[in-house]
């Protein structure tokens, strides 16, 4: 399935719909924490993921080379990795900000594929959001350190699953997704298992393990990897940006995690930031990289 290239709002509002559906599911995520941890809600929202995907794209019946193997291989590692990392930052810091810190390593991609002046504007508005959201001292609680890290830990893996999500996309788009979150399954379901157990198989976790798997993986996974491979590298990472505002929001509305007034702000200068790119790259957004 492919998505019309007509207008470029189209791949825009399906990956603004996959980013919607990732913040609920992280909220859901969080609730099986207590029971499981964050090892094991990875395990198991990358296990049912797989299976999800598997039945609905049916990936075996491609016929791949040696460098979409590759191309695959780091991309479901990539996916994986950026998940476990994501919900270990959520054990030791707010989701806005465990977001926040997570989409630098988008950030850093888009601003590594800027080429005309415009983009560094929204780029700058973008950064200046990210900042403003996180606590630097200012009267604010300390940050966790190792929420800290992981947090960046899961930035970087983004930005490798955006730049080989688009490769590999570009050619099968869900079948890819399906891959790939096998791959990430394979490689994650044994620490989660290790460290929860049997737990993992509880039936009473069943409900909650599938919506978490469905809004945080299976929907918009294949959502972004129909999207992805129609827009820039830049366009698509500084489109991201309204990562941290919809996590800032799912936060306050769904955990009761409150904001400052420059939290606020921040919000408004990443949706700007998300609006512009959007507005800016309608022409560039149908050309290759």
């Amino acid at each position: 399935m492919k998505l019309k290239t007509g207008s470029v709002m189209v791949p825009i509002a399906v990956l603004i719909a996959a980013m919607v559906c990732f913040q609920l599911g992280a909220t859901i995520a969080k609730g099986l924490f207590p029971a499981v941890g964050a090892s094991g809600t990875t395990a198991l929202r990358l296990a049912l993921s797989a299976l999800i995907l598997l039945a609905v794209w049916r990936p075996w019946r491609l016929r791949l080379n040696a460098r979409e193997i590759r191309v695959i291989v780091i991309y479901g590692a990539a996916l994986g990795w950026m998940n476990f990392f994501f919900y270990l930052s959520l054990r030791f810091i707010p989701l806005g900000v465990a977001v926040s810190l997570e989409f630098v390593g988008p950030l850093a991609l888009a601003m590594a594929a800027s080429r005309r002046a415009v983009d560094f504007l929204w780029i700058l508005l973008a950064a200046l959001g990210l900042l403003a959201l996180l606590p630097l001292g200012l009267g604010s609680k300390q940050l966790d350190p190792v929420g800290v890290g992981c947090g960046l830990a899961a930035g970087a893996c983004w930005a490798l699953y955006i730049y080989f999500g688009r490769k590999a996309g570009a050619a099968h788009g869900g079948q890819t997704t399906a891959l790939g979150m096998l791959i990430g399954a394979v490689m994650i379901v044994p620490i989660g298992a290790a460290s929860a157990g049997w737990q993992l198989l509880s039936p009473a976790l069943l409900p909650a393990a599938i919506g978490v798997a469905l809004l945080s993986s299976a929907i918009p996974y294949s959502l972004e990897m129909l999207a992805m491979p129609q827009l820039p590298t830049r366009t698509v990472g500084v489109l991201m940006s309204l990562d941290p505002a919809l996590g800032a929001l799912a936060g306050l509305w769904f955990l009761g995690e409150s904001l400052t007034w420059i939290q606020w702000a921040a919000i408004a200068s990443i949706m700007a930031a998300s609006a512009g790119s959007a507005a800016t790259g309608r022409a560039a957004a149908l050309l290759p990289d």
